[in-house]
């Protein structure tokens, strides 16, 4: 159950609130959104609607949730969710594209894919510094230097940058060089790390864990909605299959049944869903047909050298050819193209 409070509550108006709701056997959480002061209130629910809390003074609205993700639903916030990352929109009828390589190498490689990025017609640049990797042997990103590198980059080619946050410890850093902040897939249910990207108010890109449910995922966004934090950007990524044809299985029905359920954004990353450049140009046409709001695209200039994830990345002259296809698939859909 969400309680909207009115901005002139007072503190015996809120109090009154309080203990009414903890009598009936119920936790509050507080959080400050754009509708303003919300309390969200969880425990024993049908005990608490018993209460009139509707007409307590200091209350404007009381909202019965049939999900126990309050912030992200629908019947919470009907109108759809636009994050905006630098000059770039997120969601709101735009298709944005997120494109780099999967890790930065060094400033002359991520310079030369920045500028094909943004020659394409690419909204943001994307770049790993901090790699989780699967081996502890494998190459795990060139961290802060990489971060600094990304930064510079992005202004050279006037492009925003996006990049993975690993370790809370990294969030000073992370904030002060990035304009959006990606929890990946290992992290979804890191739930320490979303508080406090949460608490940044920056931009978060959220990707769904491998075996995440839609419902784990939504309750995962809503660990950073709680901190007041309402610029949450959704990623399906693929989830773990039984078939070895791609490396991951993507979840192309999640685009709409996450519009059915929240007012989030979403887009998808057929990179690291397949793990083949191949298949990421028709994956990323579907996504956008079946109405996504963005893609992620892993590009590098040379894949024979990429230090992670060679095998997905594709090429900028493929890559520009697939943003003309999206841009058309979008003008079919009659939707605005963010470009």
């Amino acid at each position: 159950m969400l309680l909207v409070l009115t901005p002139t509550i007072t503190p015996a108006e809120r109090s009154a609130v309080d203990e009414a709701i903890r009598g009936a056997g119920c936790t509050i959480a507080e959080t400050h959104t754009r509708r303003g002061m919300l309390l969200v209130v969880d425990g024993d629910l049908d005990r608490v609607r018993q209460v009139p809390l509707a007409v307590f003074p200091g209350v404007r609205k009381v909202i019965g949730l049939s999900k126990p993700y309050a912030l992200s639903s629908l019947e919470h916030q009907a109108e759809q969710t636009v994050v905006a990352v630098g000059n770039t929109r997120v969601g709101g009828g735009s298709f944005a594209v997120m494109a780099g390589p999967c890790a930065i190498e060094d400033h002359a490689t991520l310079l030369a894919i920045a500028t094909q990025v943004r020659d394409a017609g690419g909204n943001l640049l994307r770049g790993g510094a901090y790699k989780p990797r699967t081996s502890p042997y494998s190459f795990r990103g060139l961290g802060l230097d990489g971060l600094l590198m990304l930064r510079d980059v992005g202004l050279e080619v006037g492009l925003p940058v996006v990049s993975e946050i690993t370790d809370p410890r990294h969030i000073e850093a992370c904030i002060s060089n990035l304009d959006m902040l990606q929890i990946g897939t290992r992290n979804m249910s890191n739930f320490d790390l979303l508080v406090e990207v949460g608490k940044s108010g920056h931009p978060v890109l959220l990707k769904r864990g491998r075996s995440a449910t839609i419902a784990d995922w939504l309750n995962a966004a809503e660990y950073i909605l709680a901190q007041g934090n309402p610029n949450v950007v959704l990623c399906e990524r693929g989830i773990r299959g039984f078939d070895t044809a791609t490396r991951n299985t993507l979840d192309l029905a999640a685009v709409p049944a996450v519009r059915a359920q929240s007012h989030l954004p979403i887009i998808v990353d057929p990179s690291h869903a397949t793990g083949r450049s191949s298949f990421v140009a028709p994956l990323a046409r579907a996504a956008c047909a079946a109405g996504a709001d963005g893609a992620m695209i892993e590009v590098h200039t040379d894949p024979t050298r990429a230090r992670s994830d060679a095998e997905q990345a594709m090429l900028p002259v493929d890559f520009r050819d697939l943003l003309d296809d999206l841009r058309l698939i979008h003008k079919v859909c009659h939707r605005a193209v963010d470009a």
